[in-house]
């Protein structure tokens, strides 16, 4: 293994990923597994994590489950010590506005900034005394800007980047960076109602630079870079991989 492979190299390191049971949790999973890493994945269907396990294990990649309900505020006895936390369990009602009510809304809350603040603040400890740690979020468009029928959301995955930009200022200089990749529209369970409607997922491929929608492959360049040595000076940032969607 040369130099540039090395600072690639996941090899030694061990990620916990929630939301790894499917769509891009799984997919950042999948990519950090290739580059070595040693998985635990979480979420809370079990079936659903398993089936997600045999899959990489048929892949050559080490993996295993840990069911666990994020939306809890007690998020229970967990004996994982990663190097890298991946924070991608995530909800999207798509409701109107008037429609929220504030359980759904809490869901929203829970999900994509309590859990992920809750297990930085288990993990990164145990990341800074050993000196190296990566910590990323998921992201999304609505990060920075609207779109109908997700206020939650939106709120949510704003509120994600800035705690990204706080978990950096509280942990980088111990080694530990926090970045967040914020995805276009990618094929998954949460954005079946836009990929399963062919006019809308087309219309939004158009409104890339690239003229196409994600595959979940795209993300994984993008990840194994930000948890790995290759990113050691990058940290508090939030990387759109979006196909230029923002851009155009």
């Amino acid at each position: 293994m040369n130099r540039l492979e090395r600072l690639f190299s996941l090899q030694g390191r061990t990620a916990f990923v929630t939301g790894g049971n499917s769509g891009i949790g799984l997919a950042i999973a999948r990519a950090l597994g290739l580059a070595g890493a040693t998985l635990v994945l979480s979420a809370r269907r079990e079936a659903a994590l398993a089936r997600a396990v045999a899959e990489l294990a048929g892949e050559g990649i080490a993996a295993q489950a840990l069911p666990l309900d994020l939306a809890r505020p007690d998020l229970g006895e967990i004996a994982a010590s990663p190097d890298i936390l991946v924070n991608a369990a995530g909800v999207n009602l798509r409701q109107p506005f008037t429609e929220v009510t504030a359980a759904a809304f809490d869901l929203h809350m829970a999900l994509h900034l309590r859990a992920p603040f809750l297990l930085t603040q288990r993990f990164a400890p145990a990341m800074a005394a050993r000196g190296w740690g990566r910590i990323l979020n998921i992201g999304s468009l609505q990060s920075f800007r609207a779109f109908p029928d997700s206020a939650p959301y939106g709120a949510g995955k704003g509120g994600v980047a800035q705690l990204t930009r706080a978990i950096a200022e509280a942990w980088s200089r111990q080694g530990v960076t926090c970045n967040a990749i914020a995805p276009g529209f990618f094929p998954t369970a949460l954005t079946a109602p836009v990929f399963n409607d062919a006019p809308r997922a087309a219309a939004l491929a158009e409104r890339t630079c690239i003229g196409r929608n994600g595959a979940l492959e795209d993300l994984h360049g993008a990840a194994v870079f930000l948890c790995s040595d290759a990113a050691a000076y990058v940290t508090g940032q939030i990387l759109a991989v979006d196909g230029g969607f923002l851009a155009k």
